[in-house]
């Protein structure tokens, strides 16, 4: 009898992941309102503070640079840009005396790189007001 789910043939591919592991796509994607666009965002560095109230709030990250790919589904083209959320941070409180951001992620919303589709409106939201993102 031979099994379906060989453990030997796991390891001759290498290329198989744990399930813990796995990421499902859509849990990365976020749509516009009208649903023809997608945007996904990736952590490109984070600040080396240590986050206050650690026992009330969990583990959590400061974002500081991110990178959003927004894809319109109409056209299927791509479009990415680099942000670096301190500095719009500071331009908004500069120009309009307040800022919306809060840069603070749970790690265990970051997968793989990518921030999960919840956090997405916290991350841009300095950069839309400022008109940076049109989403």
């Amino acid at each position: 009898m031979v099994s379906l789910v060989d453990s030997a043939s796991d390891e001759k591919v290498g290329s198989r992941i744990k399930f813990e592991e796995f990421t499902d796509e859509k849990t990365l994607l976020s749509y516009n309102a009208f649903g023809s666009k997608q945007m996904k965002i990736k952590v490109l560095e984070v600040s080396d503070e240590n986050p206050v109230l650690q026992w009330k709030f969990g583990d959590r990250v400061k974002v500081t640079k991110i990178l959003v790919t927004v894809k319109h589904l109409t056209t299927q083209e791509i479009e990415e840009g680099e942000f670096n959320i301190e500095e719009i941070e500071l331009e908004l409180s500069e120009k309009r005396h307040y800022s919306s951001t809060n840069r603070w992620i749970p790690v265990n919303e970051i997968k793989n790189g990518y921030v999960t589709r919840p956090y997405h409106t916290r991350l841009i939201s300095d950069a839309a007001a400022l008109d940076y993102i049109v989403f």
